[in-house]
Formats: C-alpha cells, sequence, structure tokens
C-alpha cells in the first residue's frame, strides 16, 4: 500500500474530536454493574433554563429610560446649588428662610406638576388631562425601543426643571418676603404659569409651529424665573439699607464659600439639565450629539466666568469672585438654548457675552435702585434673552422667530407674577415688617437660627 493510501485509512479510523462538533457524539455503553440503577434515582435532573436574550431594541430602552433617570436626579441636585448659591450671598439671619423655601419648591412643586402642570403643559400626550402625566413615546401596543420613555420617568425630568424655573425666584427676593407669600407664588408658577409657556414651545403650541427653538430652556425655564424674579423685586421693594442718599449700599453675603460650592454644584446639575434634553441616548447619532451638548455646555461656563472676571475686574480693579461666580452660571443660561446646533467656538463666544451681560445687567439693577440680593434677574432673565437670541444667530433657526418668543414668554411671566405680587400687597400679605425684616426671617418667620 502507498503512502498516500495509508494517510487515508489512519485519518479515517482517528477523528479528533473536532470532527463531531456539529453532530451528537457517540455514547459508551455502560458496563453490566451501572445500567440496574435504583429506583429513587431514575428520575431526571431538571434542565437548566437558558437566560433570556435582551433585544436590542430593548437594550436601547433601558440605556435611553436609565440615563434620563440620571439626568433628573441631576437636576434635582441643582436645588442644592441654589440653596447654597443664594442663602450663602445673603445675610445668616435669612439662612434657615431661603433653605426653606427651596425645599418647598421641590416638596410643594413636584405635588402640583402633578396634579396640574403636566397635564397642562403636555395635554396632548395626557391621558385624563389632570392627576397624571403623558403616555410619551408609549406606542399602542407599549412595546420599548430606541427612542422611546416609559412616562415615569419622563415626569420625573419634567418635573425638576418646573421646580428649577420656581427656586430662581427665591434669591431674588431674599430677605424681606413672608414665607406664606412665597408658598402661594411657588405654587402658582409651577402649577399654571412655567406649564402654559412651557406648552407654547414644549408642548406642541403656537411657538413651537412658528419655529421656535429653545432646546434645554434658557427662555422657557430660565428666563421665566428671572423675570418673574425682577417682577417680585420690583414690588417688593428693596431691602432696608441696601439704598442710601440715592447711593448704593452693598449688603455682603455672609458665606461666599457656600456659595462657591453651590455654583459648582449647579455647573455639575447642567450635565443633567442640557446633555439630558436630548432625551435619548443610545445610538451612534445621539451619543454624538450628547457629547457635542455637554462640552458645549463647560465651554461656555467656563468662558463666561473668565469674562465677568476680567470686565469686574476693569471696572473695580480687584478681581471680584461673586461676578465671576454669576459669569459661570449666565454662560450655562446662555448655552442652554442652543447647546445642541452650535459649534465649541460659537459656544465660547455665547459665554463671553452672557459673562459681560451678567455684569452690566446687575449694575444696571443698581442704578434703577432695585435689590436684587443674588443677581438673579441679570443670571436667568437676561441671559436668557441671550440664549434665545444666539440660537438664532448661531444657529439654523429664524432670528425673527426666536426675538418673538424670547420676548413673548420672559413679558408672560413678568405681568402675571407682577400681578400676583401686586394682589398680594394690596392685601397686605406680601413683605414682613420692619421690626421682622431688621431681625431676620429666621426668628420672625421660622422661630430658629441656622447659626448658635
Amino acid at each position: 500500500m502507498g503512502l498516500t493510501a495509508s494517510l487515508v485509512v489512519v485519518l479515517a479510523v482517528s477523528q479528533p474530536a473536532w470532527a463531531y462538533q456539529d453532530e451528537k457524539a457517540p455514547e459508551e455503553k455502560p458496563a453490566a454493574a451501572e445500567t440496574a440503577a435504583p429506583a429513587e434515582t431514575t428520575e431526571e435532573a431538571p434542565a437548566e433554563e437558558e437566560a433570556p436574550q435582551l433585544s436590542l431594541s430593548e437594550l436601547y430602552y433601558a440605556l435611553d429610560n436609565s440615563m434620563l433617570f440620571l439626568c433628573a436626579v441631576l437636576v434635582l441636585f441643582m436645588q442644592s446649588g441654589f440653596a447654597m448659591v443664594e442663602s450663602g450671598f445673603n445675610s445668616s439671619k435669612n439662612t434657615i428662610n431661603i433653605l426653606f423655601k427651596n425645599l418647598m419648591d421641590v416638596c410643594a412643586g413636584v405635588l402640583v406638576y402633578y396634579a396640574v402642570g403636566y397635564g397642562l403643559m403636555y395635554p396632548g400626550d395626557a391621558g385624563n388631562g389632570y392627576f397624571g402625566f403623558a403616555q410619551f413615546g408609549i406606542g399602542e401596543a407599549g412595546d420599548p425601543g430606541p427612542g422611546v420613555l416609559h412616562p415615569q420617568v419622563d415626569f420625573l425630568f419634567q418635573v425638576a426643571f418646573a421646580a428649577t424655573a420656581a427656586t430662581i425666584v427665591s434669591g431674588a427676593v431674599a430677605g424681606r418676603l413672608k414665607f406664606s407669600s412665597y408658598l402661594i407664588y411657588s405654587i402658582i408658577l409651577t402649577g399654571i404659569i412655567y406649564p402654559i409657556s412651557g406648552y407654547w414651545k414644549w408642548g406642541g403650541g403656537w411657538l413651537d409651529a412658528m419655529g421656535f427653538y429653545d432646546f434645554a430652556g434658557s427662555i422657557v425655564v430660565h428666563a421665566v424665573g428671572g423675570f418673574a424674579g425682577l417682577a417680585g423685586a420690583i414690588v417688593l421693594g428693596p431691602r432696608i439699607g441696601r439704598f442710601k442718599d440715592g447711593r448704593s449700599v452693598p449688603i455682603p453675603g455672609h458665606n461666599i464659600a457656600q456659595a462657591t460650592l453651590g455654583v459648582f454644584i449647579l455647573w455639575v446639575g447642567w450635565y443633567g439639565f442640557n446633555p439630558g434634553s436630548q432625551l435619548a441616548f443610545a445610538g451612534t447619532d445621539n451619543t454624538n450629539a450628547v457629547m457635542l451638548i455637554a462640552t458645549n455646555t463647560t465651554l461656555a461656563a467656563a468662558a463666561g466666568g473668565v469674562a465677568a472676571m476680567i470686565l469686574g475686574w476693569i471696572m473695580y480693579s480687584k478681581p471680584d469672585i461673586s461676578m465671576a461666580l454669576n459669569g459661570v452660571l449666565a454662560g450655562l443660561v446662555g448655552i442652554t438654548a442652543n447647546c445642541d446646533s452650535v459649534s465649541n467656538i460659537e459656544a465660547i463666544v455665547i459665554g463671553v457675552v452672557a459673562g459681560l451681560l451678567v455684569v452690566f445687567g446687575i449694575l444696571a439693577l443698581e442704578k434703577l435702585k432695585i435689590d436684587d440680593p443674588v443677581g438673579a434677574f441679570p443670571v436667568h432673565g437676561l441671559c436668557g434673552i441671550w440664549g434665545g437670541v444666539a440660537t438664532g444667530i448661531f444657529g439654523d433657526y429664524n432670528i425673527v422667530t426666536q426675538v418673538i418668543g424670547s420676548v413673548v414668554i420672559p413679558a408672560y411671566a413678568f405681568i402675571t407674577m407682577f400681578i400676583l405680587f401686586m394682589f398680594l400687597k394690596v392685601i397686605g400679605q406680601l413683605r414682613v415688617s420692619e421690626e421682622d425684616e431688621m431681625k431676620g426671617l429666621d426668628l420672625s418667620e421660622h422661630g430658629m437660627q441656622a447659626y448658635h
């Protein structure tokens, strides 16, 4: 037999184990002693169940909803930032009052937005309009998929925005507004005022039909809060001793370290505010968009802080940290409307302009003798409008439409809140007495002190 024929015979009788990988391996016949098993061992062992395999659409659904939940938590965390900024920039005798107002903005705001606000803001999606919330993104079959949000997590994200709009006002009216009046304001703004103007854009209303664009709320959230705060500051009047003999008399904040920590917390929370507004995270396009939004947010905040520092340095001959802190917030507010639709360089420009605007805005309030202890209006109102207009300048959106939306929503917030504050003033329920203001709202309104 030749060499080739011998190899064929050897291979045929000695196939390796891999030759049976697609076939059932032959079983060896058990020995005779092993075939007679006891009766109690004849039951077969239960087969192992295979772990369920998730489809790609189910993975996308899980990722989108989990990430939006995380963003909702970050936005909610911003409430602690507002509390730190506002209390740090104000007198120590009003610390508990400010912290309490921020707490109730969330607690009362969540309930009233659930009961009324969400149905007003998203009436097209709401199941029964009130005492419930929208079935956003869920189809008839309720099948999960990419870009589909569970209504519960959508509510959590939206209610965190509503609470943010309300709490902006707290700092603008600090030190002289009755706590009961603030609760009335907070409930009305969260349950009615904010949801109506929010519907005009995000709920598919007339501004949305015109093509007005506000990605994450420079106008819808921040300008509403800023102009509501301006209305409150005007109707209330300045704190005792804030202006004397026609000149401005600064009332220094009691804890700048606390205010600085608050700004850093707000900056971190903004990564839930802006990137979260993409509302979807799975897939290449969504991932790319979220990374652009996050980077633009960072650049604008940094540029705002530097610009405000430099301008304040030039004007006052020394660098002022309070100006720089407000500059960071101004840059964040300015980029919020357009963070998804501008380049990195444009984001820096938007932040620089916002940082300059906030300094000029603070000076303008002093000239007009309007007392805004934390600069809520310059940061959120003035720079909120800038964000809406900048979207038309740098983004691919009609500038006329952007100007209309950037004027109408703040004007609506200012007029409605001015009427509310005036009503409370007329009935004698707006401002605390002079004696109580001098004592401090912690003692006069709450009977306790933050520091001993």
